[in-house]
C-alpha cells in the first residue's frame, strides 16, 4: 500500500483503535527499551512511540516502493527511505526490531528477514506484526492488514527458521470485526479480553517475538568422490633375449 494509505487508515476512528490494541500487545512483550537502539521497518511509526523517549535511539526505515513520510513531524527527522534488502547499517547494529505492514507486503519476505537478521545484535530481538489468515480484518480491503499475503502460524514459523530465527512468544491482536460502528469500537476492549482468554483462532494479526540465531546450521556437502578406474597389468614386451651361442 502507498505510504498516504496508511497514514490516512491510522488517522481515523478504525485505525486509532487498532493501533490501540496492537500496541497493547506490543507492550506486554516489550514493556520498556531502555538504552536500548530500537528500528523500526515497514510502517512503524504509529508503534514507536512506545520506545522513543525512553531508548538510546529509535529510527523508522520504510521501503521504497511504500514511500516514507516524515516522523515525528515536530521533531527533527528519524525517518528515511531505504531497499529493504540492502538496509544502510552495519552489521548488529541494533538491539531490537519492530516490522508491522512488512513482512506481508514484500515480494522477497525471506530476503528480508536475512537482511534483518544481519543488523540485529546477537542478543537483539525482533517483533513483528503480520496479518492472520485465518482472521476477519484479511477478508476486506478496507485496513492495510487486507493487503498483502496473510500468514498461518505454521508459515511464520517456518519462514523464521529459514531465515534463523527461534520464535519465542506468541501473541494475537484485532479480535474485534473491522468494522468502524461505534458499538463496536466501545466495545473493542472486550472483544479483546474475550478472544484472548478463549484463544479464539480469528485474530486480525499474529505478534510474534523471535531471537536471533547466532550459531546458525550451515548445510554441510558431501564431497564428491573422484572415481580413477582400475587399471589391469599387462605385460611389456621384453627386450630380445642374447644369443647363447655369442
Amino acid at each position: 500500500m502507498d505510504v498516504i494509505d496508511l497514514r490516512n487508515f491510522y488517522s481515523h476512528r478504525l485505525g486509532i483503535v487498532a493501533r490501540r490494541l496492537i500496541n497493547r500487545g506490543i507492550h506486554a512483550r516489550w514493556p520498556n527499551a531502555q538504552g536500548q537502539r530500537v528500528l523500526g521497518l515497514g510502517y512503524p511509526t504509529p508503534y514507536l512511540g512506545l520506545f522513543r523517549e525512553d531508548s538510546e535511539r529509535c529510527i523508522a526505515f520504510m521501503p521504497a516502493a511504500q514511500g516514507v513520510l516524515k516522523w515525528p513531524t515536530a521533531r527533527p527527522t528519524l525517518a528515511t527511505l531505504v531497499d529493504e534488502l540492502s538496509l544502510p547499517l552495519p552489521d548488529a547494529a541494533v538491539d531490537r526490531i519492530l516490522l508491522v505492514h512488512a513482512l506481508e507486503m514484500s515480494d522477497d519476505p525471506e530476503g528480508l528477514l536475512r537482511e534483518v537478521w544481519r543488523v540485529l545484535a546477537p542478543s537483539g530481538r525482533m517483533m513483528a506484526v503480520i496479518p492472520n489468515r485465518r482472521g476477519v480484518w484479511t477478508r476486506t480491503d478496507n485496513t492495510p492488514f487486507g493487503h498483502g499475503r496473510p500468514y498461518s502460524r505454521s508459515q511464520i514459523t517456518q519462514l523464521l527458521r529459514q531465515t534463523w530465527f527461534t520464535p519465542a512468544s506468541w501473541g494475537e491482536a484485532l479480535f474485534m470485526p473491522p468494522v468502524a460502528g461505534g458499538w463496536f469500537l466501545r466495545s473493542a476492549m472486550a472483544w479483546e479480553r474475550v478472544g484472548a482468554a478463549l484463544s479464539l483462532p480469528f485474530a486480525g494479526v499474529h505478534i510474534v517475538e523471535a531471537t536471533k540465531q547466532v550459531y546458525r546450521a550451515i548445510p554441510a556437502h558431501r564431497e564428491r568422490t573422484r572415481l580413477i578406474p582400475a587399471l589391469e597389468p599387462a605385460l611389456v614386451p621384453s627386450s630380445l633375449q642374447r644369443d647363447d651361442s655369442l
